[in-house]
């Protein structure tokens, strides 16, 4: 997860977006790339975030960038960046 820090201090993303079944609502994944403690692999974990879109404009596969906003539902916590 690539995080990074707005100016008010909430955390933001860049992901996949892997669905778009819901209305105004995405899901979005964020890999990132962690090195074992031990053994020193490299291996990707990744985690999906449900996201807020309120014009429905992203499809399946799209690079979105994210970040954190007020709850929304009771899993969104996300909303799309517009850039």
């Amino acid at each position: 997860m690539s995080e990074t820090q707005t100016p008010n201090n909430r955390r933001a993303f860049k992901g996949t977006v892997v669905s778009t079944k819901m209305d105004k609502t995405l899901v979005v994944r964020v890999d990132r790339t962690v090195v074992h403690p031990k053994y020193g692999k490299r291996f990707i974990q990744s985690k999906k975030f449900h996201v807020h879109d309120e014009q429905n404009s992203h499809k399946i596969g799209d690079v979105v960038a994210i970040k954190e906003c007020q709850p929304l539902s009771k899993t969104k916590r996300w909303c799309v960046v517009n850039v």
